[in-house]
């Protein structure tokens, strides 16, 4: 059991206060892949039913019409910063893009600031229910202090300082602004429908994906998009099947080489390669960086 804990030994022997960058990136590459990925995707499904963003989004055509592609821009973007850090140039050129992005479309302080919080509380609330061992302090400070750094960087005003105020601040806003929004909901269902894609889901039938995954989504959150709640039976057993994943995942051996979200098969509209200043173009749309910002990454398969 030493060696499968060698990475959280590492982790442990950095400060969270300056090294938030490479603690994040120990957590996503190597010691929580699977759960970083799943948590996040299920923390921007989340944002949707604040109608503010669920219908901007609807309004935009990009979330119903292109769904996998706006998936695989928010990954890549969020994909290279962590694997980079955001004070590199593939970083600082992610970022850019981004707000460019956001800046497109006006999005309000308020709800820029509370995506940022869904990124920092859902991987530690997901962790905490089904990862194969509990976060640390020192990961929990990291992880607050990670999204602290890009929200600075994205000009997001008034960012809590702790991820107990991560936590505060979400679960404030949901109570205050979770509402049914016709487009929201359509922006739901085209996300449950992509996400039956995904492998392995897509040997599954598409009915049985979608019930699995309103399985780990707790009331507020269905109720918000009048989803029907799943049956308790099945509440349990894809929770406790969730659970027993951890504890398997606790008995293998640790990373050895890093993997982030660019090599997950579901990431498939840039087949070959992307350019940051090209992920989340609109037809006609947002500008991009000048050509000496453009920063080029290749699909695994393809470099070389």
């Amino acid at each position: 059991m030493g060696r499968r804990f060698a990475i959280r030994r590492r982790i442990e022997a950095l400060d969270p206060r300056t090294d938030f960058a490479e603690i994040y990136r120990l957590m996503g590459a190597y010691e929580f892949p699977w759960d970083m990925n799943q948590s996040l995707s299920f923390a921007l499904f989340r944002t949707y039913a604040v109608p503010s963003i669920g219908g901007l989004l609807a309004r935009t055509g990009e979330f119903t019409e292109r769904t996998q592609k706006r998936y695989d821009d928010t990954v890549l973007i969020l994909d290279a910063v962590l694997e980079h850090g955001p004070a590199s140039d593939e970083g600082r050129t992610a970022i850019r893009r981004m707000n460019q992005m956001h800046r497109a479309h006006g999005i309000p302080n308020d709800d820029l600031r509370y995506v940022l919080a869904t990124f920092v509380v859902m991987p530690i609330r997901w962790i905490e229910a089904y990862g194969w061992r509990r976060l640390t302090e020192t990961e929990r400070i990291a992880s607050a202090n990670y999204y602290r750094d890009l929200g600075r960087r994205m000009g997001i005003r008034d960012v809590p300082e702790t991820w107990q105020g991560f936590a505060h601040l979400l679960d404030r806003y949901e109570r205050e602004h979770f509402a049914f929004d016709p487009g929201a909901r359509d922006v739901a269902e085209a996300t449950l429908d992509l996400f039956a894609t995904f492998p392995p889901n897509h040997r599954l039938p598409a009915p049985l994906v979608r019930q699995i995954s309103l399985a780990v989504m707790d009331d507020p959150l269905l109720d918000a998009f009048r989803l029907p709640r799943p049956n308790p039976v099945v509440s349990a057993v894809v929770r406790g099947g969730l659970a027993a994943r951890g504890r398997v995942v606790r008995l293998l051996p640790p990373r050895e080489q890093p993997y982030f979200a660019r090599q997950l098969p579901q990431v498939r509209s840039y087949p070959d390669g992307y350019r940051l200043a090209d992920l989340g173009t609109f037809p006609g749309g947002c500008p991009v960086p000048h050509p000496r910002e453009e920063t080029t990454r290749r699909s695994p398969e393809r470099a070389g």
